[in-house]
């Protein structure tokens, strides 16, 4: 009980840190996710909303929601997939990655701040111990990234 307890406050502790950053520029925690997936794609800061849904770890409905969102504010776009006419492809608009890059920087400061307590080795222990925790839980998404850089967890739909 004092794990999933201690795991759980701290989704909770971490959120309400995170989140006003976001806030403080128009979108919550999740779109932040989706801009920042699409930036770090390089040009053309494209992908397919299944492709987006995977690396983010979201349901394919909590993805649509967002990307509903993004689209609403013109910050992406959804047009038909170049490479596959019967897919679409969701790109940054010039709005989605000023946005993203003007958040990033203070988004990054805050994370060092939040993790400070914790040396280099001690973050790499928690980032390992965090991944095993949720592929044995079934979180298939995380089996797949297996071995790639630790990613922020907490999922806002």
């Amino acid at each position: 009980m004092g794990v999933v307890g201690r795991i759980s406050r701290l989704a909770e502790l971490l959120q309400a840190r995170l989140e006003p950053i976001f806030a403080a520029h128009g979108v919550n925690g999740g779109e932040f996710d989706v801009l920042a997936a699409l930036r770090r794609t390089g040009r053309p800061y494209r992908l397919t909303p299944t492709k987006l849904s995977q690396a983010l770890m979201v349901t394919s409905g909590g993805m649509t929601k967002r990307l509903t969102a993004l689209e609403g504010r013109g910050l992406i776009r959804r047009e038909p997939d170049p490479n596959d006419g019967r897919s679409t492809a969701v790109s940054l608009t010039r709005e989605g990655k000023r946005l993203v890059e003007a958040i990033l920087p203070e988004h990054v400061a805050n994370e060092q701040r939040l993790l400070s307590g914790l040396g280099n080795k001690e973050r790499g222990d928690l980032a390992g111990l965090l991944e095993t925790l949720a592929v044995s839980l079934g979180d298939e998404a995380d089996a797949r990234v297996r071995g790639a850089a630790p990613a922020r967890r907490l999922r806002r739909g």
